[in-house]
Protein backbone atom coordinates (compact mmCIF):
# COMPACT_ATOMS: atom_id res chain seq x y z
CA UNK A 1 0.00 0.00 0.00
CA UNK A 2 1.27 3.54 -0.71
CA UNK A 3 1.17 5.22 2.30
CA UNK A 4 0.86 8.58 0.66
CA UNK A 5 -2.23 7.56 -0.93
CA UNK A 6 -3.75 4.67 1.21
CA UNK A 7 -6.82 2.34 -0.86
CA UNK A 8 -9.77 1.38 1.10
CA UNK A 9 -8.90 -1.74 3.18
CA UNK A 10 -11.71 -4.80 2.50
CA UNK A 11 -13.45 -6.03 5.73
CA UNK A 12 -11.81 -9.34 6.79
CA UNK A 13 -14.80 -10.80 9.17
CA UNK A 14 -12.83 -9.36 12.25
CA UNK A 15 -16.36 -8.50 14.12
CA UNK A 16 -18.04 -11.91 13.02
CA UNK A 17 -21.51 -12.54 15.32
CA UNK A 18 -20.80 -9.35 17.49
CA UNK A 19 -23.31 -6.29 18.02
CA UNK A 20 -22.03 -2.96 18.36
CA UNK A 21 -23.55 1.00 19.74
CA UNK A 22 -21.29 3.75 18.45
CA UNK A 23 -22.37 7.05 19.43
CA UNK A 24 -21.99 10.21 17.46
CA UNK A 25 -21.64 7.92 14.78
CA UNK A 26 -24.14 10.39 11.83
CA UNK A 27 -22.28 12.51 9.28
CA UNK A 28 -19.31 11.96 7.50
CA UNK A 29 -16.37 11.55 10.36
CA UNK A 30 -15.03 8.59 12.37
CA UNK A 31 -18.26 7.63 14.12
CA UNK A 32 -19.60 6.88 10.55
CA UNK A 33 -16.67 5.16 9.02
CA UNK A 34 -16.45 3.17 12.19
CA UNK A 35 -20.21 2.17 11.28
CA UNK A 36 -19.62 1.13 8.08
CA UNK A 37 -16.31 -0.76 8.84
CA UNK A 38 -17.51 -2.60 11.82
CA UNK A 39 -20.93 -3.64 9.25
CA UNK A 40 -17.90 -4.23 6.77
CA UNK A 41 -16.24 -6.93 9.19
CA UNK A 42 -19.25 -8.70 9.55
CA UNK A 43 -21.15 -7.36 13.18
CA UNK A 44 -24.27 -9.36 13.81
CA UNK A 45 -26.33 -5.84 14.21
CA UNK A 46 -25.64 -2.40 14.97
CA UNK A 47 -27.12 0.91 16.72
CA UNK A 48 -25.93 4.48 16.05
CA UNK A 49 -26.30 7.29 17.78
CA UNK A 50 -26.83 11.14 17.33
CA UNK A 51 -28.21 14.66 18.78
CA UNK A 52 -29.68 15.50 15.30
CA UNK A 53 -32.86 12.94 14.19
CA UNK A 54 -32.30 14.14 10.33
CA UNK A 55 -28.75 13.57 10.35
CA UNK A 56 -29.16 10.08 11.84
CA UNK A 57 -31.64 8.74 9.47
CA UNK A 58 -29.52 9.80 6.64
CA UNK A 59 -26.71 8.09 8.18
CA UNK A 60 -28.91 4.79 8.96
CA UNK A 61 -30.20 4.80 5.38
CA UNK A 62 -26.57 5.58 3.44
CA UNK A 63 -25.40 2.57 5.77
CA UNK A 64 -28.02 0.09 4.78
CA UNK A 65 -27.52 1.39 1.02
CA UNK A 66 -23.59 1.25 0.91
CA UNK A 67 -23.47 -1.88 2.66
CA UNK A 68 -26.38 -3.60 1.98
CA UNK A 69 -26.87 -4.66 5.51
CA UNK A 70 -30.45 -3.93 7.51
CA UNK A 71 -29.75 -4.87 10.73
CA UNK A 72 -29.17 -0.78 11.55
CA UNK A 73 -30.54 1.11 14.02
CA UNK A 74 -30.53 4.63 15.58
CA UNK A 75 -31.68 6.21 18.72
CA UNK A 76 -31.27 9.70 19.55
CA UNK A 77 -28.98 10.35 22.33
CA UNK A 78 -26.94 13.55 23.73
CA UNK A 79 -24.19 11.88 26.06
CA UNK A 80 -24.35 15.07 28.30
CA UNK A 81 -27.60 13.81 29.58
CA UNK A 82 -27.60 10.78 31.81
CA UNK A 83 -31.29 10.01 31.08
CA UNK A 84 -30.26 9.71 27.43
CA UNK A 85 -26.98 7.56 27.80
CA UNK A 86 -29.18 5.03 29.57
CA UNK A 87 -32.12 5.47 27.19
CA UNK A 88 -29.58 4.79 24.14
CA UNK A 89 -28.03 1.70 25.80
CA UNK A 90 -31.78 0.04 26.45
CA UNK A 91 -32.35 0.25 23.18
CA UNK A 92 -29.71 -1.46 22.16
CA UNK A 93 -29.21 -3.86 24.28
CA UNK A 94 -32.74 -4.64 23.06
CA UNK A 95 -32.15 -4.60 19.79
CA UNK A 96 -29.14 -6.37 19.63
CA UNK A 97 -30.21 -8.84 22.28
CA UNK A 98 -27.10 -7.57 24.01
CA UNK A 99 -24.25 -5.43 23.25
CA UNK A 100 -20.99 -6.55 22.41
CA UNK A 101 -18.93 -3.61 21.29
CA UNK A 102 -19.44 0.06 22.73
CA UNK A 103 -17.40 2.75 20.65
CA UNK A 104 -17.53 6.07 23.08
CA UNK A 105 -16.69 8.93 19.59
CA UNK A 106 -19.13 11.64 20.92
CA UNK A 107 -16.91 14.41 21.16
CA UNK A 108 -16.71 18.18 21.17
CA UNK A 109 -14.04 20.47 20.55
CA UNK A 110 -13.84 24.80 19.70
CA UNK A 111 -10.87 26.33 19.29
CA UNK A 112 -10.51 29.31 22.45
CA UNK A 113 -7.49 31.04 23.93
CA UNK A 114 -7.57 29.99 27.81
CA UNK A 115 -7.71 33.35 28.83
CA UNK A 116 -10.70 34.35 26.83
CA UNK A 117 -12.61 31.18 27.49
CA UNK A 118 -15.64 31.40 30.02
CA UNK A 119 -16.71 28.56 32.30
CA UNK A 120 -19.66 27.83 30.51
CA UNK A 121 -17.19 26.72 27.49
CA UNK A 122 -15.60 25.12 29.41
CA UNK A 123 -17.84 23.03 30.81
CA UNK A 124 -19.34 21.97 27.32
CA UNK A 125 -16.63 20.28 25.99
CA UNK A 126 -15.78 18.40 29.17
CA UNK A 127 -19.41 17.35 29.87
CA UNK A 128 -19.47 15.84 26.79
CA UNK A 129 -15.97 14.63 25.66
CA UNK A 130 -14.93 13.37 28.80
CA UNK A 131 -18.35 13.17 31.58
CA UNK A 132 -19.96 11.55 28.50
CA UNK A 133 -17.87 8.77 27.81
CA UNK A 134 -17.74 8.04 31.56
CA UNK A 135 -22.06 8.04 31.68
CA UNK A 136 -21.48 6.00 29.25
CA UNK A 137 -18.66 3.66 30.35
CA UNK A 138 -20.32 3.60 33.50
CA UNK A 139 -23.49 2.30 32.93
CA UNK A 140 -22.33 -0.06 29.47
CA UNK A 141 -19.80 -1.66 32.66
CA UNK A 142 -22.90 -2.38 34.89
CA UNK A 143 -24.90 -4.11 31.98
CA UNK A 144 -22.00 -5.79 30.89
CA UNK A 145 -20.95 -7.42 34.54
CA UNK A 146 -24.18 -8.09 35.14
CA UNK A 147 -24.57 -10.21 32.18
CA UNK A 148 -20.81 -12.48 32.89
CA UNK A 149 -19.86 -12.74 29.40
CA UNK A 150 -17.76 -10.34 28.92
CA UNK A 151 -17.27 -7.05 26.42
CA UNK A 152 -15.42 -4.34 24.71
CA UNK A 153 -15.50 -0.78 24.82
CA UNK A 154 -13.43 1.35 22.69
CA UNK A 155 -12.99 5.09 23.49
CA UNK A 156 -11.76 7.86 20.83
CA UNK A 157 -9.13 10.36 22.93
CA UNK A 158 -6.55 12.40 21.07
CA UNK A 159 -2.87 12.98 20.36
CA UNK A 160 -3.83 16.46 22.30
CA UNK A 161 -4.28 14.22 25.69
CA UNK A 162 -0.51 13.81 24.65
CA UNK A 163 0.58 17.16 23.40
CA UNK A 164 0.29 20.34 23.71
CA UNK A 165 -1.93 22.84 21.19
CA UNK A 166 -2.50 26.27 21.73
CA UNK A 167 -6.19 27.44 22.38
CA UNK A 168 -7.11 23.79 23.01
CA UNK A 169 -6.77 23.63 26.83
CA UNK A 170 -10.54 22.34 27.11
CA UNK A 171 -10.61 20.29 24.41
CA UNK A 172 -6.85 18.64 25.22
CA UNK A 173 -7.87 18.42 28.95
CA UNK A 174 -10.96 16.96 28.00
CA UNK A 175 -9.17 13.99 25.87
CA UNK A 176 -6.45 13.65 28.57
CA UNK A 177 -9.26 12.38 31.04
CA UNK A 178 -10.67 9.98 28.42
CA UNK A 179 -6.83 8.58 28.60
CA UNK A 180 -6.77 8.30 31.99
CA UNK A 181 -10.74 6.91 32.35
CA UNK A 182 -9.52 4.38 29.50
CA UNK A 183 -6.37 3.01 31.94
CA UNK A 184 -8.55 3.06 35.34
CA UNK A 185 -12.00 1.91 34.20
CA UNK A 186 -9.64 -0.88 32.50
CA UNK A 187 -8.45 -2.37 35.42
CA UNK A 188 -11.87 -2.55 37.21
CA UNK A 189 -13.68 -4.18 34.24
CA UNK A 190 -10.76 -6.99 33.74
CA UNK A 191 -12.39 -8.89 36.99
CA UNK A 192 -15.64 -9.54 35.01
CA UNK A 193 -14.00 -9.77 31.52
CA UNK A 194 -14.57 -6.82 29.87
CA UNK A 195 -11.41 -4.83 28.07
CA UNK A 196 -11.39 -1.08 27.36
CA UNK A 197 -8.63 0.57 25.16
CA UNK A 198 -8.87 4.26 23.00
CA UNK A 199 -7.25 4.81 19.97
CA UNK A 200 -5.60 8.24 19.63
CA UNK A 201 -6.00 10.10 16.32
CA UNK A 202 -3.77 12.80 15.28
CA UNK A 203 -5.54 14.55 12.37
CA UNK A 204 -8.46 12.75 10.66
CA UNK A 205 -9.35 14.82 7.73
CA UNK A 206 -13.69 14.62 6.89
CA UNK A 207 -15.59 17.19 5.26
CA UNK A 208 -17.05 18.95 8.16
CA UNK A 209 -13.08 19.54 9.45
CA UNK A 210 -12.64 21.02 5.70
CA UNK A 211 -15.41 22.97 5.96
CA UNK A 212 -15.01 24.21 8.96
CA UNK A 213 -10.97 24.86 9.52
CA UNK A 214 -8.89 27.65 7.90
CA UNK A 215 -7.36 26.17 4.46
CA UNK A 216 -4.10 27.21 5.99
CA UNK A 217 -4.44 25.95 9.48
CA UNK A 218 -5.29 22.71 7.55
CA UNK A 219 -2.13 22.63 5.28
CA UNK A 220 -0.13 23.47 8.09
CA UNK A 221 -1.63 20.49 10.30
CA UNK A 222 -0.71 18.12 7.60
CA UNK A 223 3.00 19.38 7.10
CA UNK A 224 3.81 18.17 10.92
CA UNK A 225 2.46 14.74 9.78
CA UNK A 226 5.06 12.49 8.33
CA UNK A 227 3.00 11.37 5.36
CA UNK A 228 1.96 14.75 4.78
CA UNK A 229 -1.46 14.04 4.77
CA UNK A 230 -3.69 13.71 7.54
CA UNK A 231 -5.45 10.28 8.17
CA UNK A 232 -8.45 9.37 6.41
CA UNK A 233 -11.46 8.24 9.02
CA UNK A 234 -11.35 4.97 7.60
CA UNK A 235 -8.03 4.73 8.97
CA UNK A 236 -9.12 5.43 12.42
CA UNK A 237 -11.54 3.21 11.99
CA UNK A 238 -9.11 0.31 11.21
CA UNK A 239 -7.91 1.06 14.12
CA UNK A 240 -11.00 1.07 16.76
CA UNK A 241 -12.19 -2.27 14.73
CA UNK A 242 -8.87 -4.20 15.78
CA UNK A 243 -9.14 -2.96 19.24
CA UNK A 244 -13.11 -4.35 19.09
CA UNK A 245 -12.18 -7.70 17.84
CA UNK A 246 -10.59 -10.59 19.32
CA UNK A 247 -7.42 -9.49 17.72
CA UNK A 248 -6.18 -7.82 20.58
CA UNK A 249 -7.76 -10.09 23.25
CA UNK A 250 -4.58 -9.56 25.69
CA UNK A 251 -5.06 -5.31 25.25
CA UNK A 252 -6.82 -3.78 28.07
CA UNK A 253 -5.88 -0.08 29.30
CA UNK A 254 -4.06 0.71 26.14
CA UNK A 255 -3.82 4.05 24.01
CA UNK A 256 -3.03 3.44 20.14
CA UNK A 257 -1.51 6.81 18.51
CA UNK A 258 -3.21 6.68 15.29
CA UNK A 259 -0.16 9.35 14.29
CA UNK A 260 2.28 10.12 11.94
CA UNK A 261 3.44 13.55 13.30
CA UNK A 262 7.03 14.55 13.03
CA UNK A 263 7.21 15.71 16.89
Amino acid sequence: MDIHNPTYVPGHGLLKGKSVLITAAAGAGIGFAAAKKCIEEGCRGIVISDIHAGRLEQSIQKLKEETGFDKVYGQIGNVAVEDDVQTLINFAEDKLQGVDVLINNAGLGTTKALIDMEDSEWNKVIDVTLNGTMRMTRYMLKIMKARGNGGVIVNNASVLGWRAQKEQSHYAAAKAGVMALTRCAALEAAEFGVRINAVSPSLAVHPMLKKSAPAELLAELEGREAYGRGAEVWEVANIMVFLASDYSSYLTGEIISCSSQRA
